[in-house]
């Protein structure tokens, strides 16, 4: 009786905790969001789009929305045959009804157009905005996919995905999702291809249409069907995370690329809350001497993440990893580059949701081109940094610390 009395009071006291760190979260984000508002952010230095050969296609990289927008818009508008359009966040804003019109016209001139948004992150979007007219074919990933199989860990992964492929002719992919907001005061980056590498982002929608098309309205629609691949790019990969099928390569490409480094390893991501292997596999590079480094956003729309990523920076600025905070401004790129050489541009944050939970799309490349366009990218984005030093993170207050580790258990959750 004694012991079954001591697990509940355990099981109790646990929730209790778990309870108080929930709420803290909460509070947390709303104070940050009050704090925010009215507030704008400052203009970022930016690199203009840059088109490098690799393989039998081009890739082209945009760092600011309005660029990539432009030529996404123009795309749709020239497309003759086929549009498959896949985003994570669709606002119903100026911006968001501009694809909206651009794939309706599309769909009215005869263009076959899908279109795949995610429910959840869409959830404060007019639903005017989400009547589509009967030509276009949408489907929109549920909010709750595990249905009564609770225990289903497959069912929880998000469409976390950015892509456009129009005609088999060109492919866009990357970390912006369609808002107005996106297209001036978030600094992210997305990549536009051409040749063989097409199909395969073609493959990637059609892989999780087919996979969640019993989702849409109109069930009787025929599956969306593929040609096999006439070519192979060696230089160009398109790497999918499939809940799912409980599938999630874009971590260990991270983990090899890494794991190979000599030179450097130049990493941006939006979030950082990566698994403990992932920060020794970090760590071991900058001990044997390449040069690591992460640049993340000094403040991210999402405080309570800052909070919690926090707490792995300790052991990589003692292994020698530098962090650089990119300043005034939203940085929401997922990309790196390592020795010259290899490069990753796509969707997937360096944290749990993504490399082990949401559906993700990664362009990998190895060419020395693009590589080089990423580093001159980094570059950029360094200068509006500031460095976090060990002796200045060693000298935090006891608020910070308390903050931090009070929080940590929340990590598995993001």
């Amino acid at each position: 009786m004694t012991v079954a009395r001591t697990l509940t009071a355990v099981r109790r006291t646990l929730l209790t905790l778990l309870g108080l760190q929930i709420g803290f979260a909460v509070a947390l984000s709303l104070v940050d969001s009050y704090r925010r508002r009215g507030k704008r952010p400052k203009p970022f230095p930016v690199t203009g789009p840059r088109t490098v050969p690799v393989g039998d296609g081009e890739i082209t990289t945009y760092t600011f929305g309005r660029d990539l927008y432009d030529d996404m818009l123009a795309a749709i508008d020239g497309a003759k045959k086929q549009i498959l359009f896949e985003t994570y966040i669709w606002k119903g804003d100026e911006i968001g009804w501009k694809f909206k019109t651009a794939l309706t016209a599309a769909a009215d001139r005869g263009v076959d157009v899908h279109c795949i948004y995610d429910g959840f992150a869409n959830m404060v979007v007019s639903p005017a905005f989400k009547r589509f007219s009967p030509k276009l074919k949408v489907l929109r990933y549920p909010v709750w996919t595990a249905g009564l199989r609770f225990w289903n860990l497959r069912g929880y992964g998000r469409n976390h995905r950015k892509m456009l492929v129009v005609d088999e002719e060109v492919g866009f992919l990357g970390g912006y999702n369609v808002g107005s907001a996106y297209a001036t005061e978030w600094r992210d980056t997305h990549v536009r291809i051409t040749g063989p590498g097409v199909w395969d982002m073609k493959r990637a929608f059609a892989d999780f249409w087919n996979l969640n098309r019993r989702h849409r309205i109109r069930r009787n629609d025929r599956p969306l069907l593929l040609e096999t691949a006439s070519d192979w790019d060696p230089q160009i990969r398109i790497h999918k995370n499939i809940p799912r099928q409980w599938s999630f390569p874009i971590r260990s490409m991270y983990l090899e690329a890494i794991s190979r480094a000599s030179r450097n390893v130049w990493l941006t991501t939006a979030y950082f809350l990566p698994d403990q292997d992932f920060v020794d596999c970090l760590a071991d590079a900058a001990r044997r001497g390449v040069d690591v480094r992460i640049l993340l956003p000094l403040k991210s729309n999402h405080v309570v993440a800052d909070w919690i990523s926090r707490g792995y920076f300790g052991q990589l600025l003692a292994a020698g990893v530098r962090i650089l905070r990119f300043k005034d401004a939203m940085v929401h790129a997922k990309t790196a580059t390592i020795d010259g050489s290899w490069a990753t541009v796509g969707t997937a944050n360096i944290d749990r949701l993504s490399l082990q939970g949401n559906y993700e799309v990664n362009l990998e490349v190895i060419d020395p081109a693009f590589a080089e366009v990423m580093e001159d990218v980094f570059r950029t984005d360094e200068a509006n940094c500031l460095e976090l030093t060990l002796s200045e993170w060693e000298a935090r207050d006891l608020n910070r610390k308390f903050t931090e580790n009070f929080l940590a258990p929340l990590r598995p959750l993001l």
